[in-house]
């Protein structure tokens, strides 16, 4: 995708001209004005909980857990946290070091959609996409294809409509990463919580003692 091609989805002007009214634009296609209109249904929890083979609980116990609170933020945007050090990799480090682009990670203290913008008005739509984590458990833009969504701005939008297209990522991203026995082990009891606590958030769980979370969450 280019920048024209974003434009248009968002309803700028096509111009190929990255500015004030294209950012603007894209953070008005970006929110959505009654997040809470589209909380997933507890008939929706049990369709996923049935496709992963998996209890209601063990999913609650994970959106408890790993994500931070609503899947939104207050304007009611899909909450986003831009990587820069993936944007510098993906981009292979052409447009220097900068506050969107940087071979180091960090920078968590500055806004994101300002990161993404930036990014963006350097003409790699995708990778710009692809470097931000979406939605309530905060999934890469990178999972993009695996999720068989068409572009990694189709994956990214996905996440406005409803809180229900934020646990479809989950989902996806736990057949994905085949976790699907991993979560099914999940109990009160830390020890049988290591394996997925290791697999979601890396070998560094035991820091943050993400197992003990989820097995305290599950009572």
């Amino acid at each position: 995708m280019n920048i024209t091609d974003l434009q248009k989805a968002i309803g700028a002007k096509a111009d190929g001209i990255w500015g004030e009214g294209s950012r603007k634009a894209l953070l008005n296609a970006f929110t959505n004005a009654n997040p809470a209109a589209g909380k997933i249904t507890p008939d929706q929890l049990k369709e996923l909980a049935t496709r992963l083979k998996v209890s209601v609980k063990q999913i609650a116990a994970v959106a408890s857990v790993e994500a931070g609170g609503s899947g939104y933020d207050a304007s009611g945007k899909p909450k986003i946290l831009f990587e820069r050090h993936k944007f510098y990799k993906l981009t292979g480090g052409i447009y220097g070091e900068t506050t969107f682009s940087n071979k180091a990670a960090g920078g968590y203290n500055e806004n994101s959609w300002d990161k993404l913008a930036g990014a963006i008005g350097t003409g790699a739509v995708d990778a710009a996409f692809m470097s931000a984590s979406w939605g309530k458990f905060q999934v890469m833009g990178e999972y993009w294809d695996e999720f068989h969504f068409a572009s990694p701005f189709a994956f990214a939008f996905s996440t406005v409509a409803s809180e229900k297209a934020h646990y479809e990522m989950l989902a996806n991203y736990v057949e994905v990463n085949h976790l699907q026995d991993e979560m099914a082990k999940l109990s009160t009891n830390p020890e049988d919580c290591r394996a997925f606590a290791k697999a979601y958030n890396g070998p560094a769980y035991v820091n943050f003692n993400y197992h003990s979370k989820l097995a305290q969450a599950m009572k």
